[in-house]
């Protein structure tokens, strides 16, 4: 996004501001980090750049322009530009995607030098196909490959050489010019373009003689111009699969309506979705999208939302109950009133939590990220070291020369740089086809280490609609009386129980008396003066040994009772129920496998909270507990040596969430919840928090096993590189080869299905 927000007048600084700026140019992880440190050399700037999503995310706190941060980038040798708005067309000419424009560039690049390079190699290796003059048909065949084939590792060398730097592109090309100036030398000067002149191959110097007769004679065209066609395919492999990796955050944004139909002056009217304003009634027709979030104020329906949440049966809704846009209309024709639209909504909200954890980095990453800012300059001085053992311990120059560009080709910290961000592409892209936002990549530390589960009751284990079942009176008080005296007090609360006891009331005996002098106790109830009575609702407490019995056989039952005072008389008790969500037992077993002591933590008194952990499995149970007091529990847990995950839904449990080591929050609905939670469920489903936890630790897993297999290849090949155990054909195939590994083995997190899912 572009930077917002201006300098107010005066001597204070502007305030801090976000901006987003594409990158061009880069080719390794060394890259990034020199841009990185570019940026943050500025006064009040800081800033991170990812290779992999080729994006540098900055925070300005201070005066800087956002033009100084491009030239910024631009004088360490690369591009930078804004992002075009959103709905703007591609910025290239002919509007195709960026992206798909350089992979369709490198896969052109890719067939021409192949096609130019496969004669050479095979001339090279088999000494009985070295016809008279071959090897001036091999120069000829190599020179456009070592030239344009190799064109843009020499390009930016130069840019580097200019900035005083080096990059991956610098080995590249320095060993690619090395093998193809060493062989233009022998031909021209050396001798190697006489008649007649053999050739044999062996693939390392040291166990065999690699090639015959005097230096001058030794030809590396094979070299140069495979070593080219190796790197451009896995450069092409590569891009093709950094672009499948983002797919899904792609494929998240583009889930939202083109088009509304709005309801304007008594008629319908198909306006564009971004001209929707809150307070706009939106008709949605069976098979339609819903264009933005909303209320529905007409009609009933059921809707898929499995784009959005990964629920694969529609939810029915109606009058009162909240539309979310992007998620299909399957059933009637509903009136959506319209309150949340453009970046204010769930899916935008959603998309910009996920690219901002793509755009961040994992703590697990800044050991790669220091190894990569001084690997190439560390690789250059070691290939000049190698040529120098060589040439003073070997008989022949060109056994130097051989080890030399070897160093140089495999040493590239490519699949160091793509280790981390491609496996956050594919793990939070993945979640968010899941419903599951993965608030940054810090978060996957969490989930590995936490022990203990903390869920909240109501709204996470139980449904969180409470209903009012059954009104018992007491000291010969009316039950309906009570009721509605009761309930219209209950119309200025929020709690769940006070609305379910208002609900009751008002289908009862319609409109309800207005309340006066109303007052909430947090965990207590509320008061207040009703018709000139004084009315209050709360806890079952004061109350006769014959009450506290009926209300503790309610209790024993999993309900929650209120208890309804009249001007200070107990008159009666209201039992209110809520049911225990289907997936409950069964997400509490899989939080178990995952090594997970699951808490259930509630405001309810202890014999519903003891029958509803019962019924789901649950052994630990924290009961009466006020909102206020839920943080504190979380800290007690913590004190005790447990590492903490908090599962609630973001309002209330706010606290609670933002104090625990992983905060969970059940639906994306409220800003409280996107903010609290370092994880948040779009789908209000108690599986999905095995299934956020399990992925998590999956895509966890995939960086380290990256990281292993990038460290371990550099650590083993630079070695044999300098022994002068590996040609330097084999090693632009090895450099290559680990890059797609890398990439490939986090494109297998797109397969993640949860453990547990049986959808």
């Amino acid at each position: 996004m572009s930077d917002v927000g201006t300098a107010p007048p005066g001597p204070h600084p502007s305030p801090s501001r976000h901006v987003e700026l594409l990158v061009s140019g880069m080719t390794c992880a060394a890259c990034a980090m020199r841009i990185e440190k570019k940026l943050n050399r500025l006064e009040g700037v800081r800033a991170t750049v990812n290779y992999a999503t080729e994006k540098a995310s900055v925070d300005v706190n201070g005066e800087q322009p956002t033009e100084a941060l491009i030239a910024a980038v631009e004088a360490a040798g690369y591009g930078a530009t804004l992002p075009a708005p959103p709905g703007a067309p591609p910025a290239t000419a002919t509007g195709t995607d960026p992206a798909d424009a350089r992979t369709d560039e490198l896969r052109r690049r890719f067939v021409a030098t192949a096609v130019l390079s496969a004669p050479v190699l095979v001339l090279s290796m088999v000494p009985a196909l070295q016809f008279r003059f071959w090897q001036w048909a091999a120069f000829a065949l190599a020179a456009p490959v070592a030239t344009w084939g190799a064109w843009p590792f020499h390009r930016v060398a130069v840019k580097n050489l200019r900035a005083a730097t080096a990059s991956m592109d610098t080995l590249i090309s320095v060993g690619v010019a090395a093998a193809f100036g060493w062989s233009t030398w022998a031909l021209f000067l050396g001798g190697a373009g006489e008649p007649g002149m053999t050739m044999p191959m062996s693939l390392s110097f040291s166990l065999s003689s690699q090639r015959t007769g005097d230096a001058g004679h030794h030809l590396y065209l094979e070299v140069a111009s495979s070593v080219v066609v190796f790197i451009l395919l896995g450069r092409f492999l590569e891009a093709r699969a950094k672009r499948s990796a983002g797919a899904a955050l792609r494929a998240l944004l583009s889930l939202g309506a083109r088009e509304a139909s709005v309801r304007r002056d008594g008629r319908e009217v198909l306006v564009p979705v971004d001209q929707l304003r809150p307070g706009d009634e939106v008709v949605v027709r069976p098979g339609e999208k819903i264009a933005a979030d909303g209320v529905v104020i007409e009609g009933s329906s059921a809707v898929d939302r499995s784009l959005l949440t990964g629920e694969s049966v529609p939810v029915e809704i109606g009058v009162g109950d909240r539309a979310v846009g992007a998620t299909v209309n399957v059933g009637g024709r509903i009136v959506v009133a319209v309150d949340r639209v453009g970046a204010d909504t769930v899916l935008a909200q959603m998309a910009r939590l996920v690219e901002a954890a793509q755009a961040g980095k994992a703590p697990v990453q800044r050991l790669a990220d220091r190894v990569a800012a001084v690997f190439v300059p560390v690789v250059i001085l070691l290939a000049v070291a190698t040529f120098g053992f060589w040439a003073t311990n070997s008989d022949r120059l060109a056994d130097a020369f051989t080890a030399a560009v070897a160093v140089l080709i495999i040493a590239c910290p490519c699949a160091l740089g793509l280790a981390t961000p491609t496996a956050l592409l594919v793990g939070t892209g993945r979640g968010a086809q899941l419903g599951i936002v993965i608030k940054g990549p810090e978060i996957l530390e969490s989930t590995r280490r936490v022990d203990t589960i903390v869920l909240d009751k109501t709204g996470t284990i139980t449904e969180g609609r409470m209903a009012l079942a059954e009104v018992v009176p007491l000291g010969g008080h009316d039950a309906d009386e009570v009721l509605r005296l009761v309930g219209a007090l209950e119309t200025a609360s929020e709690h769940p129980i006070g609305r379910a006891v208002a609900d009751a009331a008002a289908r009862r005996f319609g409109p309800l008396p207005a309340v006066e002098q109303f007052a909430a106790s947090a965990g207590h109830g509320v008061t207040g003066v009703v018709e000139g009575r004084r009315v209050q609702a709360g806890r079952p407490d004061g109350l006769d040994d014959g009450a506290r019995e009926r209300a503790a056989g309610f209790e024993a039952q999993g309900a929650t009772v209120v208890a309804g005072h009249v001007d200070g008389e107990a008159a009666a008790l209201l039992v209110v129920t809520d049911t225990i969500r289907p997936t409950s037992p069964a997400a509490v077993a899989a939080l178990r496998r995952l090594g997970l002591r699951p808490v259930l933590l509630t405001g309810d008194n202890a014999r519903t909270a003891a029958t509803v952990a019962a019924a789901v499995g649950i052994d630990d149970v924290i009961a009466e507990v006020l909102p206020a007091d839920k943080a504190a529990t979380v800290a007690d847990l913590q004190r005790r040596g447990h590492v903490v995950a908090m599962v609630g839904d973001g309002v209330n449990d706010a606290a609670a969430l933002a104090g625990a080591d992983l905060g969970i929050a059940m639906g994306a609905g409220t800003d409280v919840a996107i903010e609290a939670g370092d994880l948040t469920l779009v789908r209000s489903d108690p599986a999905s928090i095995a299934d956020a936890i399990e992925l998590s630790r999956r895509t966890l897993a995939t960086i380290k096993g990256n990281l292993f297999w990038a460290f371990a290849y550099n650590v083993a090949m630079i070695p044999l590189a300098a022994s002068g155990l590996l040609d330097p054909l084999l090693a632009g195939l090895a450099m290559a080869s680990s890059s797609v590994f890398v990439v490939s083995n986090s494109l297998r997190l797109r397969r993640f299905r949860p453990s547990r899912d049986a959808r």
